[in-house]
């Protein structure tokens, strides 16, 4: 069974910086690429960023280039989000998820997994 293990976020000045992290068990990690997602108060869970497989390749939606960065560690089974510069707009919960991919643009994918519980995170201005 496969589980999904948000942490990290929390509540934090616009500016400021977090880094999550999501625990994948029950399957091999690396053989996948992973996806962290956000879902806002009221909105659709949107992906935010994704990572290769092996860490060789990267996705980021529009408003976090420059800002945010995904990395991964096979070893540990853990992808993480490195998010800086924070603000207002990115308060959103968290998630991760195991991304399959269905074409040839990082947007064509399905997800894997059941979600986890996420992580909030929350931008004051």
């Amino acid at each position: 069974q496969v589980q999904l293990v948000e942490s990290g976020g929390g509540l934090v000045q616009a500016g400021e910086s977090l880094r999550l992290s999501c625990a994948v068990s029950g399957r091999t990690f690396s053989s996948y690429a992973m996806g962290w997602f956000r879902q806002a108060a009221g909105k659709e869970r949107d992906l935010v960023a994704a990572i290769a497989w092996n860490g060789g390749s990267n996705y980021y939606t529009e408003s976090v280039k420059g800002r945010f960065t995904i990395s991964r560690d096979n070893a540990k089974n853990t992808v993480y989000l490195q998010m800086s510069s924070l603000k207002p707009e990115d308060t959103a919960v968290y998630y991760c998820n195991t991304l399959l991919f269905v074409g040839s643009s990082w947007l064509n994918y399905t997800t894997l997994d059941p979600w986890g519980q996420g992580t909030l995170v929350t931008v004051s201005s």
